[in-house]
């Protein structure tokens, strides 16, 4: 959930400032963008995972502080519930070997982090939501000790005038409940791709990944169950966005696929000043050129694809794509080849010469979205031309070379194309991603949250992707 700040008690004063803050950083990153002050390079991928920490129940196990000061890695840090943690991986050029030293250097992090968690009696798990969690465990007793986590709880509830969250989801089944605070939004882990874009292209990458949020979330489905109940293949999508939810409006929504397209990266950062009200007015004693208010609140609006404004080593400020909507796991693999689809899939579709955005309305590329939540690899959505179809059918047929052919354009290396996106092919044709096995497992098994954590854990460790997984 991003940076830590000093505070979590604010006046009015701080809100007045920050935001006088904000405007001018917001005016400063539009004359950066039309002055042409971000450099152009080649695209550079990243990731966040979150993961849970479990006991030998299964159930979450609170200790991610006890661990951390065990472990002291800078690739690893807290999350919002102290059963919670995010494992970041190292900035790769995509080019060559990139999706294999990603997968390298996440598969160490993973063994340490087990290692150390060994000693505590705790276990890791990626999932978007863990079986076994239950909604007492989503307690503020149960947050991450960081004030950055206690303010939000606080400004959410203001904004929300004090009334609790009115949670609804239906799906197979139907949830319906109220809950007091944030600690929802630790329920929904997932693996957050980066991808590094050239300025003047920012525009079209982000429609590229709004574009491909539907069969993203089809293809990598891995949060059917909530509390016991089966709702939606991804489960996440509905309950992450009542859980940050403020107002009634797509125009208040903080979790969002959006309202459209943009023309610029810029239209983002006038929406987030224009709006979205502040959220943690921390004042910060940083130049101005460092847009730290402006990063800090561009925070707190959890888009599902989100762009991020950076800057290396060297103090030159960059430009990414934050694509959100993947659930942790099932394993490493699995996450490494999602990401591998795609890098490849946007960088072909943002490098068409008739733009992807003008042959697809948002408002069909939204529905196709919220219908691949649902219903995963079975989802039937529409495409460019107005085709419509099964979004297996579209990922396997069409979108497959797509996200070769990118990655090709990258320079990745043949053999590593080969492999990543063997994974997806092989998901694919199995018709198997986390989703329906955990639902199959509960179809053979009964509905024993234990049981399919423990089953699913053993599998995750096996390090075989999903889709060859049995039940």
């Amino acid at each position: 959930m991003g940076q830590e700040i000093a505070d979590s008690h604010f006046s009015s004063g701080d809100f007045e400032a920050f935001s006088e803050r904000l405007k001018s950083e917001t005016n400063l990153l539009e004359q950066w963008l039309r002055d042409g002050v971000f450099p152009e390079g080649g695209h550079v991928g990243g990731f966040e995972l979150e993961a849970w920490l479990i006991d030998g129940k299964a159930r979450p196990m609170p200790v991610n502080q006890a661990l951390l000061d065990q472990l002291r890695d800078p690739l690893v840090v807290p999350e919002l519930a102290r059963f919670n943690l995010e494992l970041n991986g190292s900035p790769q050029p995509l080019r060559g070997t990139a999706l294999s030293r990603l997968s390298d250097e996440l598969l160490a992090t993973w063994d340490r982090c087990n290692h150390a968690a060994a000693a505590f009696g705790a276990r890791l798990v990626m999932t978007g939501i863990l079986p076994t969690v239950t909604e007492q465990e989503l307690n503020t007793a149960n947050m991450s000790h960081m004030q950055r986590y206690r303010a939000l709880d606080e400004q959410l509830a203001r904004l929300r005038g004090g009334a609790p969250l009115q949670m609804d989801i239906a799906g197979r089944d139907r949830l319906s409940f109220r809950h007091e605070n944030v600690m929802l939004e630790s329920a929904t882990t997932s693996f957050q791709v980066h991808l590094k874009v050239d300025p003047g292209k920012a525009g079209r990458f982000y429609n590229a990944a709004k574009i491909l949020s539907a069969p993203m979330v089809a293809l990598s489905a891995n949060s059917p169950y909530l509390f016991g109940s089966e709702l939606w293949e991804e489960t996440r999508i509905p309950l992450f966005e009542q859980a940050i939810r403020v107002g009634d409006t797509e125009m208040t929504k903080r979790v969002t696929l959006g309202i459209g397209y943009i023309d610029s990266i810029f239209d983002c950062f006038r929406a987030n000043l224009q709006r979205y009200p502040v959220l943690l007015p921390q004042l910060m004693d940083e130049p101005e050129d460092r847009l730290a208010h402006l990063r800090l609140h561009n925070g707190t609006i959890w888009r599902w694809n989100r762009p991020l404004i950076g800057f290396d080593v060297q103090g030159l400020p960059h430009i990414r794509i934050e694509h959100r909507v993947i659930p942790a796991g099932p394993t490493v693999l699995d996450s490494i080849a999602n990401a591998a689809f795609f890098y490849g899939a946007a960088c072909a579709l943002a490098g068409w010469s008739d733009p992807p955005e003008r042959q697809l309305p948002f408002n069909r590329a939204k529905d196709n979205f919220y219908r691949a939540a649902r219903r995963g690899l079975y989802a039937e959505i529409r495409w460019f031309g107005g085709d419509a179809g099964s979004v297996r059918d579209l990922c396997r047929d069409r979108l497959l070379p797509l996200a070769r052919s990118g990655l090709e354009s990258l320079g990745i290396d043949r053999h590593e194309i080969a492999h990543w996106l063997g994974i997806i092919l092989g998901r694919l044709n199995n018709r198997q991603n986390g989703a329906v096995w955990q639902r199959s497992w509960v179809q053979r098994h009964g509905p024993d949250m234990a049981g399919l954590t423990e089953a699913y854990l053993a599998n995750q460790e096996s390090g075989h992707p999903v889709h060859e997984w049995t039940v």
